[in-house]
């Protein structure tokens, strides 16, 4: 189960310095520029060999300038409904502000384990001005300074301690498991409640966190998979969210805990920067893809030249990858619902595809001698053997060549292409590895 530490606090108390020390990265740019990319501030972190994802809240404050304090407030209203765990950061050198208080106000009403951090604590003196946090009501102040990294180490073991613990009843492996996926008001409850329809009965609920179900059985028309954790399963959110900002929050859970993500487009109003988001999510989390464009009843024009505008413009603004199937239809009419369903099996079965050695040395090796990767430094490439790993999340494919460093990218993608045009990965997402022959 893939657990969710959401960092929250009011601006500059050094949110996004933490986030790079926990994830390791530098993604979270130091900004205090509004609508700076929004899908970069999600990562993943490992300690002691738990994995977990944190959110930086603060990539998502709208019009610095003007309405600071209703964002916030309504980014840690979000946070304590999607997080598993809660860092609240606050700043010993200003002590506690009004901003402060009303943040703590709402983590005191939440049920949700909340850590409290004070961050830039550099010396001792300033150690013993954490003393004055205490009156915020919410435990221990745990003293740290993201930038040198200073007690980042103590603060990891406590979010892993305050993580809730794995369900006993675990959904079954081999039951493929599917997330609708999309901004608001796109049609996903719609979507989730034509797939159950009124025959209740038949759908089983696992309990997997303290909330709510996550996985929701669906054993029917021959069909058997868990619906994951999708809006129209969980209860809505009753405070008016930063529409963004919640949808990003919610899509992360959903995308890590499946195996297929169904994309929901909204037909009326085209592809946009959120829907890319949540799409960036699902390639870094390697899963497989079917995009349903919803609302195709309320097109005028259903000529097939517009469908191939439709699909060539979804096409080029998800690229490289493209090699995913797209379905338009109407979850309020159940316009090809059932073919949803179907591409989706299709999609998680190409997942599993195993080929063999011979078979792939036979295809692939006549191709490589006939477009071998160019030469480098007057150094040539050579690639003699590939085989394809078992047993791995993603179909993974290792090709053994004299000189893998000298192997670009642009080769890593023919390969690629030459393999899905052979054999069909459609939907799936496919790892190139060149290794040391």
């Amino acid at each position: 189960m893939a657990n969710l530490v959401a960092i929250v606090g009011r601006p500059n108390v050094g949110k996004s310095t933490l986030f790079n020390r926990l994830t390791k990265t530098r993604h979270a740019i130091v900004s205090d520029e509004a609508g700076t990319t929004r899908d970069r501030q999600y990562g993943k972190c490992e300690w002691t060999g738990h994995e977990f994802s944190v959110v930086d809240t603060g990539g998502w404050v709208v019009n610095s300038d003007d309405i600071f304090e209703d964002e916030i407030r309504k980014q840690v209203s979000v946070a304590t409904d999607e997080a598993d765990v809660i860092l609240f950061l606050v700043d010993v050198n200003n002590g506690i502000t009004d901003l402060d208080q009303e943040v703590a106000g709402i983590l005191r009403r939440s049920k949700k384990p909340v850590i409290l951090v004070c961050n830039k604590t550099d010396n001792n003196d300033q150690y013993y001005m954490s003393a004055e946090f205490y009156a915020l009501g919410l435990g221990d102040p745990f003293c740290i300074s993201a930038a040198t990294g200073s007690g980042t180490g103590d603060l990891l073991d406590l979010v892993i301690e305050s993580l809730p613990k794995e369900s006993a009843e675990q959904p079954d492996e081999n039951i493929p498991r599917f997330a609708v996926v999309g901004r608001p008001n796109v049609g996903k409850s719609s979507l989730v409640n034509a797939f159950i329809g009124e025959e209740r009965h038949i759908v089983t609920d696992i309990a997997g966190t303290t909330r709510d179900s996550i996985y929701t059985r669906y054993n029917k028309f021959g069909f058997d998979f868990y619906l994951v954790d999708t809006a129209g399963i969980r209860r809505k959110n009753k405070v008016s969210e930063d529409i963004e900002f919640y949808s990003v929050m919610r899509s992360i859970k959903s995308i890590e805990n499946s195996d297929v993500c169904v994309l929901m487009l909204d037909a009326t109003r085209g592809i946009e920067s959120q829907d890319l988001n949540i799409f960036s999510l699902i390639q870094r989390n390697q899963k497989s893809l079917v995009v349903v464009v919803n609302k195709w009843d309320l097109v005028e024009d259903k000529t097939q030249k517009v469908m191939d505008a439709f699909v060539d413009a979804i096409r080029e603004r998800m690229a490289p990858f493209t090699d995913f199937p797209i379905i338009f239809g109407s979850a309020l009419t159940k316009q090809r619902i059932f073919r949803v369903l179907e591409t989706a099996k299709e999609v998680y079965e190409n997942r599993r595809r195993r080929v063999g050695s011979t078979r792939l040395n036979e295809e692939m090796l006549p191709l490589i001698e006939a477009y071998p990767p160019p030469s480098i430094k007057g150094k040539y490439i050579k690639i003699k053997y590939c085989s394809q790993i078992p047993d791995t999340r993603v179909p993974t494919f290792v090709f053994y060549a004299n000189l893998p460093q000298y192997v670009k990218e642009p080769y890593r993608r023919f390969l690629e292409n030459k393999i899905r045009e052979r054999w069909d990965f459609s939907g799936c997402p496919i790892n190139i590895f060149i290794r040391q022959k």
